[in-house]
Parts: C-alpha cells; sequence; structure tokens
C-alpha cells in the first residue's frame, strides 16, 4: 500500500498488501494525537523507515516505561507511524495511507468517543473486559498473534 504526509515529502510502500489489524482509537491520547476525534492505527510487520532527510522522529515515555518512537514529516507535521524498539510490528497512520479498506477497522475506547461509532462494526469500550487488544497503545501496536 502507498503512504505519504501531506506534503509527499516523505513516501513508502508497506510491505504488505492489507494491514495485520486496523484500529479506530477514540482515546484522549489519540485525539491530541491527531487534533481531531479519532486516531488510527494500521498494524503492519516491521520494515525499514525510507531514507529521507525531512522524517522525523518524536519519542515519548508510555505507560509502561518503554519508548515510543513517533514519525513525522519535518516539512508538514504528518505523524506517518510510531512503534517501539521491541516491536515486531509498526503502526501507521491509516489517514495516510492510499486505498485502505475501512470496513474491518476495530474501534476501541468508544466510552469516550465524540462521533458516532458506526453501527455493525466490532467496537470495545474502555472498561470492556475484551483483552486481545489490551488497554494501552503498546498493546494495540502489538496483536495476539504476533506477541
Amino acid at each position: 500500500m502507498e503512504v505519504s504526509c501531506q506534503c509527499g515529502s516523505v513516501s513508502f510502500k508497506t510491505p504488505l498488501p492489507k494491514p495485520l489489524a486496523l484500529y479506530v482509537c477514540h482515546c484522549v491520547e489519540c485525539r491530541r494525537q491527531t487534533g481531531s476525534a479519532f486516531g488510527t492505527s494500521a498494524i503492519f510487520p516491521r520494515f525499514q523507515l525510507p531514507d529521507t532527510d525531512v522524517l522525523s522522529c518524536y519519542t515519548r515515555p508510555t505507560s509502561t516505561g518503554q519508548t515510543l518512537y513517533c514519525y513525522f514529516c519535518k516539512n508538514c507535521g504528518t505523524r506517518l507511524m510510531h512503534t517501539s524498539p521491541d516491536k515486531t510490528v509498526v503502526s501507521v497512520k491509516g489517514g495516510c495511507i492510499e486505498g485502505l479498506d475501512w470496513k474491518n477497522a476495530i474501534h476501541l475506547w468508544t466510552k469516550s468517543a465524540m462521533v458516532p461509532i458506526p453501527e455493525g462494526c466490532e467496537s470495545h469500550s474502555e472498561d470492556s473486559n475484551f483483552t486481545d487488544y489490551g488497554t494501552c497503545q503498546e498493546t494495540l501496536d502489538q496483536p495476539t498473534g504476533l506477541r
């Protein structure tokens, strides 16, 4: 799948024709990160980042003490992906991917959703006992089958 930032300075192809998982997260952190009502994460196996001077990285600590590496374009500021060193996958921001199929997206943290959740989709409240996708971004970024 083709991925690019808003200005087109950073672009790359994903290693698979579709993501391993696709999440639409309605938590406060994802809303802040996107400046919108939710964030999207398309999970792919880890791959080599494009070799460009305009790809930059912001790091932040996670709730479990890991470091999250957040990659963005220096020119336009578009966040493209994030990962942690101990992960075998990366989270590519869904809005940057051409032709992404959204119909199987899993909506998470819906209790704090600012917009209606589509009927019939898989969704989970933040206090859900559903544990396959965990309770923090680090767990979400590592689907059960890859842990």
